[in-house]
């Protein structure tokens, strides 16, 4: 198989947008080994829009811009190889890509072929300037046949945004991961809004094809494309990156690596939250409970037979944050409880049953791995 867990990399868009070369691509590559990136699992580099030229060759294959990229995509992708990790590039199901450039309807195969060739191994793949009479589901089928004819593994991460329900037919026709959702930004209204978007889609994650609510903004501090002036605190970062792992959905960085410091650093980095996301068992989380709107409870079986319990206060009040034993399964005549750790702190709180129901400020979390007690 080739995604078991959720996919996690590097993506420009967030940051870079158009202005993308190939030092800023050898640069993020060299950031991603020497400051732990690629160890910790981030293994996909990801070129997303603006990397090609404006017209296709005589032979109609696309052409990566030589002023951006003077040694071509082969040259790119030997590069990031070299370091153990993957290439990833970007095209598009409509007729030109979202900032005008040629794409891929009508010329899947070939472009299948020319990224093989490449030596890419992930295609994000967006939906700008559809053919309103064409058939979307055909269109993403169609460039997941030609992927898989074209001699080489490649990801599929279809960028379809969210219409005609994607979580619905996105793995019965091949495909990796999928957007679910609009473009995020950079503000934590943007980060809330995606999240609880999704609440209800997260059954349809499994080894294999994963729900792709868009990519991280973490360490962005307002700055980049998609930055929006007033950026998220370091707590807003931490529930959005929390929440990510929690929902076990894939981990794309949209932030400037090589610049990346100090908390975000060590928040993208931290094994942990990482490991929940990875969990091999791939289950979603179960909502325990929403008192009130935008205080979401999870908890999540996960593989080794302990839990995750997830709280997030998302709303602008301090809160109080039940967590009643019942609503998850766990009745005071069951003779169970929970015992209780930390995950941020490591601290142990003991063993508790019945209810747990801590204060948190408002945009802040709590995680909790949960393991089980005969009282």
């Amino acid at each position: 198989m080739l995604v078991q867990t959720p996919p996690m990399g590097f993506n420009t868009w967030n940051t870079f947008g158009a202005d993308i070369s190939e030092e800023l691509i050898t640069q993020t590559c060299d950031a991603m080994v020497e400051k732990g990136y690629r160890d910790a699992g981030y293994s996909y580099i990801v070129i997303d829009d603006c990397w090609m030229l404006a017209e296709r060759d005589g032979d109609g294959r696309l052409v990566a811009d030589p002023v951006k990229f003077p040694h071509g995509m082969k040259y790119l992708a030997d590069y990031i190889h070299a370091r153990g990790m993957k290439f990833g590039i970007y095209s598009c199901a409509g007729l030109r890509t979202c900032q005008d450039l040629p794409s891929s309807f009508g010329h899947e195969f070939e472009d299948a072929r020319t990224f093989a060739e490449w030596g890419v191994d992930f295609l994000k793949y967006d939906f700008c300037n559809f053919p309103e009479r064409a058939d979307c589901t055909l269109a993403y089928h169609t460039m997941s046949m030609a992927l898989k004819a074209s001699g080489r593994d490649i990801l599929f991460s279809a960028c379809q945004w969210g219409h005609f329900e994607p979580w619905k037919w996105m793995r019965s026709i091949g495909v990796h991961m999928y957007r679910s959702t609009g473009d995020i930004n950079d503000s934590y209204v943007s980060i809330r809004d995606i999240a609880e978007s999704q609440f209800q889609n997260l059954k349809f994650n499994a080894s294999g094809c994963f729900n792709d609510p868009d990519m991280l903004v973490v360490g962005m501090y307002g700055k980049g494309n998609v930055g929006m002036g007033s950026a998220p605190t370091d707590e807003e970062y931490r529930t959005h990156f929390a929440l990510w792992c929690l929902m076990g959905v894939p981990l794309i960085i949209g932030g400037d690596v090589r610049k990346i410091d100090g908390f975000c650093r060590d928040l993208l980095l931290n094994r942990e939250l990482i490991a929940i996301d990875q969990d091999p068992d791939c289950r979603e989380p179960f909502l325990v409970g929403n008192r009130g709107g935008h205080r979401p409870v999870f908890l999540r079986h996960m593989a080794d037979g302990t839990f995750v319990i997830g709280m997030f206060n998302l709303t602008d009040n301090r809160s109080r944050m039940p967590f009643l034993f019942p609503d998850a399964g766990l009745p005071w005549h069951s003779g169970v409880g929970l015992e209780l750790t930390d995950v941020f702190t490591g601290e142990n709180l003991g063993i508790r049953r019945d209810d747990f129901s801590p204060v948190l400020e408002p945009h802040t979390c709590k995680l909790y791995r949960a393991r089980l007690v005969t009282l």
